[in-house]
């Protein structure tokens, strides 16, 4: 069974999941209506949003860190962002309660917008969303991809005496990584969350990378983990859950041989979850 954890918001494999699952519902596909439910959601939608996607065709789909980018042959590009209790429902004729906007194609197929919190937004823009879209040019880069490397975390941790559990969350340093994934990558790699980050050798940092990449990878393949609100555009939970090494485990053993006990500290804000034993 999960794991129970702090409510906390889809991380980039929740999103990366629910790109994955929009994509064949999405890609090719006409919108032939396009409707919001409410004015707003953390800010409000774009006032031209209806108008600009109503008749446009989805070309494809992305993501960006943890946000969702539906593109379209008019160069306009919906970004989506899930907040703390955002998804996309697919599973229903009429809106429910929490729908907030609504993409219908002319397959004739619905998917909802679902945010009972509101943390989640919308915006629209034209063009690259990496120079048109302001919170994308401040983004590290993504760690699935090359520019992540071991050289990179060295540049970029040279003379840094943050701890490495808050570097490896700066949005400008690394895109999309959270809370879940860097505790699991830095147990993984047997690096304490408390390390300044400029104080890790350049092997460590291979294993790092190393480390990161295969958490993320087997959490995408798992579906994600599915915190509470969290469910794939079919209804469907992800089960990584089931195999975090310390991520809201705390008191339990450590998977590693050194027979240590999962601790958790408050690091500007949040649960970290590490082994004092294995960890160093």
């Amino acid at each position: 069974m999960a794991r129970s954890a702090r409510r906390t918001m889809p991380e980039l494999p929740e999103v990366e999941t629910t790109v994955r699952g929009l994509t064949p519902l999405l890609a090719g596909e006409r919108l032939t209506r396009v409707a919001t439910f409410r004015a707003d959601l953390r800010r409000p939608f774009p006032d031209d949003l209806v108008q600009r996607l109503t008749g446009a065709t989805v070309t494809h789909l992305t993501r960006r860190a943890k946000y969702g980018l539906v593109h379209t042959d008019r160069d306009d590009v919906m970004i989506f962002h899930l907040g703390m209790s955002g998804r996309w429902r697919t599973d229903g004729a009429e809106p429910e309660k929490h729908d907030h906007l609504l993409l219908e194609t002319g397959s004739g197929r619905r998917l909802y917008l679902h945010d009972p919190r509101r943390f989640g937004s919308v915006d629209l823009v034209a063009g690259d969303p990496e120079t048109a879209f302001a919170p994308f040019r401040a983004l590290g880069p993504e760690p699935l991809t090359d520019a992540l490397s071991a050289d990179y975390l060295a540049r970029a941790f040279v003379g840094r005496t943050t701890p490495i559990k808050l570097a490896l969350l700066d949005q400008r340093m690394i895109a999309g990584l959270g809370n879940i994934y860097v505790c699991e990558a830095l147990n993984l790699t047997g690096i304490a969350p408390t390390r300044s980050a400029g104080s890790i050798g350049r092997a460590k940092l291979a294993a790092l990378v190393a480390a990161i990449r295969a958490v993320l990878d087997a959490a995408i393949a798992a579906g994600g983990s599915s915190l509470r609100d969290f469910l794939h555009p079919d209804g469907a939970l992800g089960y990584f859950a089931n195999d975090w090494r310390v991520y809201g485990r705390e008191g339990e053993a450590c998977p590693c041989a050194r027979g240590g006990t999962v601790s958790r500290i408050v690091q500007g804000g949040r649960s970290t979850f590490f082994c004092p034993k294995c960890q160093r």
